[in-house]
């Protein structure tokens, strides 16, 4: 599909300088696409806001011993 948009010169220079003319298309399709994927996991986020209870967690009493017993029960920590 075609569309028309306005740019300034400015911003198609550094697009040109970046991918050269014949690649704008496609970069900023690809451009578009990864700001759509975060625009969607962040409206997962907000809606995912208080779906945990704010207490009753292992790490509620000590949250410094928590984190360092889950390091010590992973195999691939070295050291």
């Amino acid at each position: 599909m075609r569309l028309h948009i306005s740019l300034d010169k400015s911003l198609v220079a550094n697009l040109d300088a970046r991918v050269g003319s014949r690649g704008r298309s496609a970069f900023i399709a690809a451009t578009i696409q990864q700001a759509l994927e975060d625009e969607g996991r962040w409206d997962e986020i907000q809606a995912a806001l208080g779906s945990l209870k704010d207490s009753g967690h292992a790490w509620d009493r000590d949250p410094a011993s928590w984190v360092r017993s889950q390091r010590r029960r992973d195999r691939r920590r070295v050291g």
